[in-house]
């Protein structure tokens, strides 16, 4: 795990980026393992909206990546989420990472303690690095 403290506390968040959603549809050995773990925990699992554009192509290979869905919350990019990623790309001057701000302000607004799951831990951990109680794991 990179980034901050990762906790196994009860309750919580667990936020998959499109590459966590994408490796839990895989069976990612460690990725896949940590949906059920959440679930023990009662954390809850969630995904951002944009996330569905990186990973969905309407395709018949998309059946593993609906599978993965079903057990997650989908959570909308509202204007709110939106200003807060503009102001995550700001302080931190990572322009290019419109998608991974949206995601960071998203998992920035979920209850502690959260764990992001991203194959950007750098980009995450700068981005979300207001928050103590949030840890970044790298798939």
């Amino acid at each position: 795990m990179a980034g901050r403290r990762g906790r196994t506390a009860l309750g919580g968040t667990v936020v998959l980026d499109a590459d966590g959603v994408s490796k839990a549809a895989a069976a990612d050995r460690l990725v896949h393992a940590m949906l059920p773990s959440a679930r023990h925990r009662d954390a809850q699992v969630v995904v951002s909206a944009v996330t569905l554009a990186e990973v969905l192509r309407g395709m018949p290979r998309d059946a593993a990546t609906y599978r993965v869905l079903t057990r997650v919350a989908e959570l909308p990019v509202t204007s709110e989420i939106g200003r807060a990623a503009g102001a995550l790309l700001g302080s931190t001057g990572l322009s290019g990472a419109t998608v991974d701000a949206v995601v960071a302000a998203t998992a920035l607004r979920q209850p502690d303690p959260v764990l992001l799951v991203t194959s950007h831990p750098s980009d995450m951990a700068a981005l979300t690095a207001s928050r103590t109680d949030l840890a970044v794991a790298a798939v």
